[in-house]
């Protein structure tokens, strides 16, 4: 891994929650680096705060302390605009549920995101054919996400969330609503296209095999990010 600095980088992340007169602490002083071309697992049970720690690394939830760095530029005083911006230039999201639009085609999901940036529909079009090929999806552009298998749909979800060449890649149990050969198949997908395109990420999920198959492994600690073996 080069020398340079992280591509996403937490920081001292503290996040609190109010039931009743009680104060949850779900991330006491969380730090996390992720440096191009790396995949990190992030493996931990329900309830520990993974999604809490996602929502932030995405910068879709603030936090109540801490910093999250992108590309070593400070993000916690910006406004939503701004957010909105980092978030759909330098991220993509990978969740459990495919969340494709069921009246739209394959190419036509994957072409979308570009479009709303401003790409043009031809070259919209060519980038999503080249993704859509990659991930094995060649002979499925025209199909509609109900014509299409479980892992197929989750292919091209990722197809989706990479289709601006974001930098960073954040995904929630990606391969977990997935029959055991499925899941690898697009793990596998999913690792190849990290390695292939730069990709700084971070995946949670259950599935220690396909953890075991990533560059770093994590998990949540009284609050705390800590490597594992």
């Amino acid at each position: 891994m080069a020398d340079d600095a992280p591509v996403i980088h937490l920081t001292g992340i503290e996040r609190h929650y109010r039931q009743g007169h009680d104060r949850l602490d779900i991330l006491t002083g969380a730090e996390l680096a992720v440096w191009a071309g790396q995949s990190v697992a992030l493996i931990a049970p329900s309830g520990a705060g993974k999604s809490t720690l996602l929502h932030i690394a995405g910068l879709l939830e603030h936090q109540d302390a801490g910093e999250v760095f992108i590309d070593e530029t400070a993000t916690s005083g910006l406004g939503d605009t701004a957010r909105t911006r980092l978030r759909r230039t330098e991220m993509g999201f990978v969740y459990q549920a495919h969340q494709l639009l069921p009246e739209f085609s394959a190419l036509e999901n994957v072409m979308l995101p570009q479009m709303l940036r401003g790409f043009g529909k031809r070259e919209a079009k060519a980038r999503a054919g080249e993704l859509l090929g990659y991930l094995g999806l060649k002979d499925r552009f025209g199909h509609r996400p109900g014509e299409l298998s479980g892992g197929e749909q989750q292919r091209v979800a990722i197809a989706r969330a990479v289709a601006n060449a974001p930098r960073i890649l954040l995904a929630d149990e990606p391969t977990g609503n997935l029959d055991p050969k499925t899941a690898e198949r697009v793990f596998s997908a999913l690792t190849q296209l990290v390695r292939a395109s730069g990709l700084a990420a971070i995946i949670a999920t259950h599935n220690m095999d396909l953890a075991a198959r990533m560059d770093r492994r994590v998990t949540l600690r009284d609050g705390k990010v800590v490597e594992t073996e």
